[in-house]
């Protein structure tokens, strides 16, 4: 009977799924005068003190990029917070971040006060290291990663642009497709005028990386060459990485066990998460 008993306490247990930590969506972060949602991943049983990543998604995707591009697997893993900004068709029809708008782009207004919102209540929930913040994003979400980093410097330790353009490259839509193709080409004292307008900021800039495809006719790898020139010129530490043969996308490499391959999520068998979370130390 004892073992009979026993059998069925153990069949009972493992039928019985662990609780698991979820991404989850979160109201009531600030004033959110972008107007996005919010959501975000804490592993279970997370330690204060660890870092926090902000993951922005490109043009047509949502906050599942965060499993998709590898950060959420990588977050269990490395043990790290993950926030995912969302965008929503009543700002842009395409659920593209708005990199181009003016009244987006700017320290304390629009989307880009929403995102830094969003970031102070990720170190919040999670009792993670303000010191150790960081943002990417992948094509419009790399342009905005561009946007945070020149708005905030203070708040981020690093940063990621994925196939993405230079701060204050555009004011208007159509201004946006010709700085995405075939690019807009500035001296780099121009564009390091244009991160120091967005701030008042005099410290120490955060690194930046920036991936790009060399077949990417979406977002011309040009502007890998412009943002490398903007940040150097305002003293940030700069590592670039172009994918020879990638076309616009997020490098994920599914057999290494590191993101999805689907729509613009690249399966190259280089994964810039993966890559990006050693850069920071994370």
């Amino acid at each position: 009977m004892k073992i009979l008993i026993s059998a069925l306490l153990a069949m009972t247990f493992l039928a019985t799924p662990a609780s698991a930590a979820t991404v989850r969506q979160i109201t009531g972060f600030g004033s959110n005068p972008g107007a996005l949602r919010m959501y975000e991943y804490i592993p279970d049983g997370l330690a204060p003190g660890r870092p926090v990543v902000v993951a922005l998604h490109g043009c047509t995707q949502d906050a599942t990029y965060g499993q998709n591009a590898g950060w959420i697997d990588l977050a269990d893993r490395l043990r790290f917070t993950v926030v995912l900004p969302q965008q929503v068709t009543a700002n842009n029809f395409s659920q593209c971040f708005n990199w181009f708008q003016s009244l987006d782009i700017r320290r304390g207004s629009g989307e880009a006060e929403s995102i830094a919102q969003m970031a102070r209540r990720g170190v919040a929930d999670a009792g993670a290291d303000p010191r150790r913040v960081y943002v990417t994003g992948l094509s419009a979400g790399g342009a905005m990663t561009s946007v945070i980093l020149a708005a905030y410097p203070d708040l981020f330790a690093g940063g990621g642009v994925v196939a993405g353009l230079p701060y204050g490259c555009a004011a208007t839509v159509i201004e946006a497709y010709t700085c995405m193709n075939p690019g807009k080409d500035l001296t780099p004292r121009q564009w390091g005028d244009k991160v120091r307008a967005a701030s008042t900021f005099s410290g120490a800039r955060p690194g930046v990386n920036v991936w790009h495809g060399g077949a990417d006719y979406t977002v011309a790898s040009a502007n890998m060459r412009e943002l490398s020139e903007q940040w150097t010129d305002v003293g940030a530490p700069v590592q670039t990485r172009l994918i020879t043969g990638m076309g616009h996308g997020q490098p994920v490499a599914p057999g290494q066990g590191c993101g999805r391959a689907g729509a613009y999520m690249l399966d190259v068998g280089v994964c810039a998460a993966a890559e990006l979370s050693r850069a920071w130390g994370l």
